[in-house]
């Protein structure tokens, strides 16, 4: 019995360990949609081109993109939790790792994107507000 708890406990581990390694949490849209109605501090970062934040973004966020992000991340607060998003999630995910490798303990990886967060037809900003 021990032998059978110590296997499962080892797979566990292995199989929560990549979420470790990243610091950053994936939701979904949803999720995302919930995590903002719950915390009206949250940081909401697109890391997408000023082009295509100015098509359709989430209302409030703050825009830098990704090949930026080196050099602006002391413009992302850091006492308070981050949602990052993109198109997809792929440039997102990339940025999440980023923020939580120079310490950012509360970030968020919106996996679906922006694409997902329009499927589930929730409300976007139109046209640039900057």
């Amino acid at each position: 019995m021990m032998k059978v708890f110590a296997v499962l406990f080892s797979l566990l581990l292995l199989a929560v360990a990549p979420s470790f390694a990243t610091g950053a949490v994936n939701v979904n849209s949803a999720q995302a949609r919930a995590l903002l109605a719950k915390n009206a501090k949250m940081v909401v970062l697109d890391v997408r081109t000023p082009e295509e934040y100015r098509q359709a973004h989430l209302k409030g966020s703050l825009l830098i993109p990704l090949g930026e992000l080196g050099r602006r991340v002391q413009e992302v607060p850091r006492d308070r939790p981050v949602l990052v998003y993109c198109a997809v999630g792929a440039r997102s995910q990339t940025a999440a790792s980023f923020l939580s490798s120079k310490g950012y303990r509360d970030v968020y990886n919106m996996a679906d994107g922006l694409v997902g967060w329009y499927r589930n037809g929730l409300p976007l900003q139109v046209g640039s507000s900057r």
